[in-house]
């Protein structure tokens, strides 16, 4: 039976070998790291470098993170593509696979009207009998998507069918506007790195689905809403606050660019090896920056966890 989506769902990062294939070992590696600091589940996203793959790698990295997740939390896959048939052909992959949900961004390419968008979400959610989040990216790539479709949406299928991830600017505002939409019904998650992670919990959002690099700020952070307690909150919010600042100058290149650098600082990655082309390097100064915040909120939450 799938899990319910909800808590902090970490993107996970495409970690690629020398020769440009997907490394195996490393994304293992990153899926246990990632539950281990408890992540309450994980998915794939743009961050996973999803519009660069290939069909095959696609479908591969689907399955390799349904089968490395063992069950220990809620798993979803990206499956936007440029037609419904596409999508829905990722869509019962990852059915296939044992995920629990699919998310999907309208197509790239093609401006749609509010009916075709209805088409193209229709088409996947009719498809399959998982839950269908419904991404609006058009922060960063994509058209954003009239709240009209997705009230629709849910109207016909309900909250356990269709969750929201709204990410067209300004994140906040639009967050609200969707959840008054649907007089508080609609399930919605954010995904802004962190940077808005404290203005949409007070706005009502189910989750967070952040990158990996940040995941022990960002569940400290989580967990010090939950639980009300503002301080805390704050203390390790503003170094992530830092660090995503600097990673939104790039655009989807600058976070990619930010994460990946952070993993193999961590440890975790091997390197930053990034799949071609792209349109931005982090220099030395920015990464000077991105090793000072990351000591502070490092700082944080080794002084929170003494406590």
């Amino acid at each position: 039976m799938p899990k319910t989506l909800h808590g902090v769902l970490p993107i996970v990062h495409t970690p690629f070998t020398a020769d440009d294939q997907i490394d195996r070992a490393t994304l293992k590696r990153e899926i246990d790291w990632a539950f281990d600091l408890g992540a309450d589940g994980l998915g794939t996203g743009m961050v996973s470098e999803i519009l660069r793959l290939t069909y095959e790698e696609r479908i591969e990295l689907t399955q390799l993170i349904a089968e490395y997740s063992a069950g220990r939390g809620v798993v979803f896959a990206a499956v936007g593509a440029e037609s419904g048939k596409q999508a829905l052909a990722y869509s019962v992959v990852a059915e296939q696979a044992g995920c629990d949900a699919v998310m999907a961004v309208p197509p790239q390419t093609t401006r749609l009207s509010a009916n075709g968008m209805l088409d193209y979400f229709r088409q996947i959610a009719d498809g399959i009998s998982l839950p269908v989040i419904v991404q609006d990216a058009s922060g960063y790539v994509g058209q954003p998507i009239p709240i009209s479709v997705c009230v629709s949406l849910l109207e016909t299928y309900g909250s356990d069918k269709i969750v929201f991830k709204p990410e067209a600017s300004p994140i906040g505002p639009n967050l609200s506007a969707l959840r008054d939409a649907t007089g508080g019904g609609a399930r919605i998650f954010e995904g802004s790195g962190g940077i808005l992670l404290i203005d949409s919990y007070r706005r009502g959002i189910s989750g967070t689905m952040p990158g990996m690099d940040l995941l022990d700020g960002i569940i400290q952070l989580w967990k010090a809403l939950q639980r009300g307690d503002d301080a805390a909150a704050y203390r390790v919010y503003f170094p992530i606050c830092g660090i995503v600042a600097l990673q939104l100058q790039a655009g989807l290149d600058g976070f990619l660019a930010v994460e990946k650098y952070l993993m193999a600082r961590r440890g975790v990655f091997p390197s930053v090896q990034r799949r071609q082309p792209y349109s931005w390097e982090l220099d030395a100064e920015t990464a000077a920056e991105v090793d000072r915040l990351f000591l502070l909120m490092q700082d944080e939450i080794s002084k929170s966890s003494v406590k």
